[in-house]
């Protein structure tokens, strides 16, 4: 808080004694005088920025102080916001070149599944290929042949980790089988006709299997 002025000191008055200048200021290795509270240090930037406020009192002056603090604080702020801003900036140019990345990743992965699954098609086509030239001529020769590519497609489907499911005579499961229709039979729940194969990789189906069930009575 600021002194208030009293009446002009004298000369004699105006000398400081040794108590007073212990505790009233300090003196620096230059010999400038430096106030010795935070306090002080206010009252002057107070008074530099609204010259002519001597004749105020210590209730203005408080207030005085007290919104210069808060400018200070303002600025404070000011500049954390800007470093905010600036690092965030930094984590969003991270984030988009790793997505990227990501993405990259994942097109060359697909890319490569496609190429392998290829792969091992070709020769299934050259086989087919072969049993279609031979049944021309010879009609007798194309249900082997079709059938050993048939066998083949269901080894390639195996590598890529395909396993068949419906088949004749096996329990019909909801889970893996969809009943195209029901028909008398012997045993309930038990597939008598396929009309589509299906395929399953592990737990995850990959196509149901359309089948005729039985159902007894």
């Amino acid at each position: 808080m600021f002194r208030k002025r009293g009446p002009k000191m004298t000369d004699d008055q105006h000398k400081p004694t040794d108590t007073a200048e212990a505790t009233a200021k300090t003196v620096t290795e230059d010999g400038l005088d430096v106030p010795d509270t935070e306090a002080d240090n206010m009252a002057e930037d107070a008074e530099t920025a609204f010259p002519g406020m001597d004749g105020l009192d210590e209730g203005m002056l408080g207030q005085v102080q007290e919104m210069m603090a808060k400018l200070e604080r303002a600025d404070e702020l000011e500049k954390e916001n800007a470093d905010l801003k600036g690092r965030l900036a930094r984590l969003a140019t991270d984030f988009d070149s790793y997505r990227r990345r990501t993405q990259e990743d994942v097109n060359a992965a697909q890319g490569q599944g496609v190429s392998k699954a290829a792969e091992a098609l070709m020769p299934v086509y050259d086989d087919m290929d072969r049993a279609v030239t031979m049944g021309a001529a010879d009609p007798a020769k194309l249900i082997p042949g079709m059938q050993a590519v048939q066998g083949k497609i269901l080894g390639v489907f195996a590598g890529l980790g395909l396993e068949a499911t419906g088949k004749e005579g096996e329990a019909f499961d909801p889970q893996w089988h969809e009943a195209l229709q029901v028909v008398p039979g012997d045993e309930d729940d038990v597939i008598v006709q396929v009309y589509q194969l299906g395929f399953r990789m592990g737990d995850r189906l990959v196509r149901p299997a359309r089948v005729v069930v039985s159902r007894k009575g």
